[in-house]
């Protein structure tokens, strides 16, 4: 029977690529995040020929509580359930702590961390009721590390980690697991549009933020793949992973090992 699997962001990049990863495996997908109708329908038919058995789409805005708790009803009733949540919305701005405006750290807050206390506030009464479930946080090498002049992204992320093991412990008896995955670069839409901002904060050259700052920081000096994010999502929601809770794993090409 398919499962339901509930990802946040998720009509681009790496929530994208999440959602092509359980489409593959045959799950029920629920999208949501921004774009055109046209955008969406395209992506929609993408995962339905991925092999999803049911692809739906919500349009909740991760800063209104009101519209994430709609998103999780709406998965809930349309599938029967929500067996696997991933919170993926993220979004990043770039500047000096001084320089930094109030309005966008509010907003990194909210669609960075709090949105993920709301969809999991609603998701696991559900859990409980089935019986079972996952929690996947995407949080970030920024969850374990900081950088300059991403003050609101780096506290955000922080704030992940500790609300993944706080909830794991919470659930820890109820066959609900919750763990974070933490990649390093990604060369998503995201991260090319913090390029021109950290290149102008930096005194540098986009393709100098490329090679001096970003895959600096991984040892590996390559950009981690959405595919590789999905793999680890779906061993994460697999029953091989039943035991891993409260913890992370890293894909950061050795960064978080310096």
């Amino acid at each position: 029977m398919a499962r339901t699997v509930v990802i946040t962001g998720s009509t681009s990049g790496i929530g994208l690529g999440i959602a092509a990863g359980f489409a593959k495996a045959g799950e029920n997908i629920m999208l949501n995040g921004f774009g055109s109708e046209a955008e969406i329908a395209e992506a929609v038919a993408a995962l339905e020929k991925l092999g999803a058995a049911s692809v739906a789409y919500h349009p909740a805005d991760m800063t209104k509580p009101d519209e994430i708790a709609d998103l999780i009803a709406t998965a809930g009733k349309t599938f029967g359930g929500v067996d696997i949540l991933v919170n993926n919305a993220g979004i990043q701005y770039v500047s000096a702590i001084e320089d930094f405006p109030a309005d966008k750290w509010d907003r990194i807050i909210a669609i960075n961390l709090t949105s993920s206390y709301h969809t999991i506030h609603h998701a696991v009464p559900l859990m409980k009721k089935a019986g079972s479930g996952r929690i996947i946080n995407v949080v970030s090498a920024h969850g374990l590390v900081a950088s300059p002049f991403k003050s609101a992204y780096v506290a955000a992320k922080h704030g992940m980690m500790g609300l993944t093991k706080t909830v794991a412990l919470e659930l820890a008896q109820q066959s609900i697991t919750v763990n974070a995955i933490c990649p390093g670069y990604v060369l998503t839409p995201l991260v090319e549009r913090q390029i021109p901002d950290t290149a102008k904060a930096r005194g540098l050259t986009e393709e100098q933020v490329k090679t001096d700052v970003l895959l600096a920081a991984q040892p590996t000096k390559q950009f981690v793949t959405v595919e590789q994010i999905a793999a680890a999502a779906l061993y994460l929601a697999s029953d091989a992973a039943s035991q891993i809770t409260g913890t992370h794993i890293s894909i950061d090409g050795g960064w978080t090992a310096q």
